[in-house]
């Protein structure tokens, strides 16, 4: 049957035919004519791909025709274009069932939109320009593809290490790619040079398959010989594909590990936390039992403890762990693990033991209760502090935190008010940390009061000033606790003294006088063993600076008082003389008035009130007063 465009193309063809014939007639006629293109041509799937075919020589008509090769050498026509005047002239003849359609464009290219992996084919370019001749020229076009994802099955299995050959190890796929990949193999990163041939140490084994796309799958599965040093062993495959231009791509898979059975051939046995660097554990704590063997899967343990050289199993468990919870003394002596593999080798020692040590500690005990009275000034008090341990304890004394010595005793000497305080014996163990007790107890020195007295603001004897206000302390100790008190009123309760243990204090705040100067303040101490006391003195004390100065000026008013009634007692007496109390001239004395001598002869009360002086009263050579009032 024929294509629905046969008709339309049968003039042009029996043109070209003619035309062939007429150069066929013509021995002499020589091909002169020559094309272009491009001898291969690589793309990516999915991409425009563009043959073009030009004449070299641009004669003035040709006929350009396109040509499938198939596989088997047969050419089938694609298109054909022919020249008309300064155009072409094309069209497409078989479209060998392409979606999309081959396309023909104004240069005469022949156009595949989409490259697919069935374009993979030589295109033939044929170009017949009449007397010029006929020639043609193939285009090898290649189409690349990308594969998927790298995947890879690994055998979930548990696989054996005794096995004498080799065993699957994991499959691994490259699909829908172009042209097919190759696949490697990797452990630890390192590639496995692995022969396609079957070998008991191991090899691997592929298959190709064309997907009905065109595309390619490639299938590689690995066989290895397995030991025990793959137990962590990380392997992956990775798939190596063509791109254009000779450029390589490479997909690696995700790694996986492999599930091992291999026999046991070390066994461990140790005392897990809490415990010592010398194996020592507290009396109460719960301890751990730790049993580990090398083998795969994980064995059965037995825990057991031997006792008169037989064993007490205890348990047996898959964890290899036993717990002692709380453990007691009586459980030290030796504890043993065994690893239950029946596929070890017959000289694994699959049998472990130790000796677990349970250190303890006792209350201690002191000789003395928890108060201890002796009398001040004793030569000697010994307390003996003990207890049992294992490891054996070390003692030690302090006081109030400071060390005293170490060594089951304390022993004093010489007993002060010192000496009170709280005595500790504390008994450690230095391989075994945290392990410790304590016991104390309080010693009190029985005696008569000691007293310290202080002035808050002190002064010499004689230094104080009626009024001054003093703040007086006193400061005792002894046991029975002494009483503090004064002889004024006012004393505070005595309490215990800042920052001296043992001592109590009472202050007293006055204003000091001058009885207080002469008589002095006393505070005493006292308890059932004695009393002593201590006096205050403040000596003379002075009279306020205020009340002195108000005495002198009360004296000066007095005195200024006495002068003014003598002097006015003075002036009566002389009331009746003319001119008493007044000025006179000088030199003029008064009527009847004796003229007063410069021997002295004047009265007394005229001498000493009112001359000026004993010659001042004279003026001039007569002698007159100038003012006698």
């Amino acid at each position: 049957m024929e294509p629905p465009d046969a008709r339309a193309t049968a003039r042009p063809a029996s043109r070209l035919l003619w035309l062939a014939l007429l150069l066929a007639a013509h021995p002499g006629a020589q091909a002169k004519v020559h094309v272009s293109v491009p001898p291969l041509v690589e793309v990516m799937r999915g991409d425009l791909v563009t043959l073009d075919c030009a004449p070299l020589e641009n004669p003035d008509h040709f006929v350009l025709e396109w040509f499938l090769m198939d596989r088997s050498g047969t050419r089938h026509r694609l298109a054909s274009a022919e020249q008309q005047g300064s155009e072409l002239q094309g069209m497409v003849h078989d479209t060998r069932g392409r979606s999309p359609q081959y396309k023909l464009d104004p240069q005469g290219r022949l156009v595949l939109p989409k490259a697919q992996v069935g374009d993979e084919r030589d295109y033939v370019c044929v170009v017949r320009a009449g007397a010029a001749g006929t020639t043609e020229a193939t285009a090898k076009l290649r189409v690349f593809a990308t594969p998927e994802t790298t995947e890879v099955i690994p055998n979930r299995g548990t696989l054996s290490v005794m096995e004498e050959s080799a065993q699957e190890i994991a499959t691994c796929s490259s699909r829908n790619g172009n042209p097919v990949p190759q696949i490697t193999w990797y452990r630890n990163g390192q590639l496995l040079d692995m022969p396609m041939e079957v070998n008991p140490e191991g090899y691997m084994t592929t298959r190709t398959v064309r997907e009905a796309s065109g595309l390619q799958s490639l299938t590689s599965t690995l066989y290895l010989r397995l030991r025990k040093a793959d137990r962590e062993a990380s392997f992956h495959c990775a798939a190596h594909y063509s791109l254009p231009a000779g450029r390589q791509g490479r997909l690696d898979s995700s790694a996986f590990h492999l599930t091992l059975h291999y026999p046991t051939e070390h066994v461990q046995f140790w005392v897990g936390s809490p415990s010592t660097t010398e194996g020592w554990v507290r009396e109460g704590d719960s301890v751990q039992l730790l049993c580990q063997g090398d083998g795969s899967p994980s064995p059965e343990y037995t825990f057991f403890r031997l006792q008169d050289k037989q064993e007490e199993v205890l348990t047996i468990t898959l964890e290899g762990n036993l717990t002692l919870v709380g453990v007691n003394r009586s459980q030290s002596g030796t504890y043993g693990c065994r690893v239950e593999d029946y596929d070890a080798a017959e000289d694994v020692q699959l049998a472990q033991t130790l000796e677990l040590h349970v250190a303890y500690l006792d209350p201690l005990e002191l000789s003395a209760g928890e108060e201890l009275s002796v009398l001040l000034n004793s030569s000697h008090v010994a307390v003996n502090c003990s207890t049992r341990g294992l490891p054996a304890p070390t003692l030690r004394w302090t006081k109030d935190s400071v060390p005293l010595g170490d060594g089951p005793t304390l022993s004093l000497s010489s007993v002060t008010f010192d000496s009170t305080g709280t005595y500790v014996c504390e008994a450690s163990m230095p391989m075994v940390p945290f392990l410790s007790r304590t016991r104390s107890f309080k010693l009190l020195v029985q005696g008569s009061p000691e007293l310290r007295a202080e002035e808050m603001e002190p002064r010499a004897e004689g230094s104080w000033t009626e009024g001054d206000e003093a703040r007086l302390t006193c400061s005792a100790r002894g046991y029975p606790e002494p009483e503090l008190t004064w002889s004024q009123l006012g004393g505070s309760p005595a309490e215990p003294a800042p920052g001296r243990q043992g001592w109590v204090s009472s202050s007293l705040t006055l204003k000091v006088t001058s009885a207080l100067g002469r008589e002095g303040v006393s505070c005493e101490a006292s308890n059932p063993h004695g009393r002593v006391s201590h006096v205050f003195h403040f000596g003379a004390v002075a009279p306020q600076t205020a009340q002195a100065g108000v005495a002198v000026m009360a004296v000066a008013v007095s005195v200024g008082l006495l002068l003014l009634v003598v002097a006015a007692f003075y002036c009566m007496r002389r009331k009746g003389r003319p001119g008493c109390c007044r000025r006179r001239e000088k030199g003029s004395p008064p009527p009847g008035e004796p003229e007063l001598s410069h021997s002295g002869s004047q009265r007394p009360e005229q001498k000493g009130l009112l001359m000026g002086s004993s010659s001042g009263g004279a003026r001039g050579g007569s002698g007159g007063f100038g003012d006698e009032c």
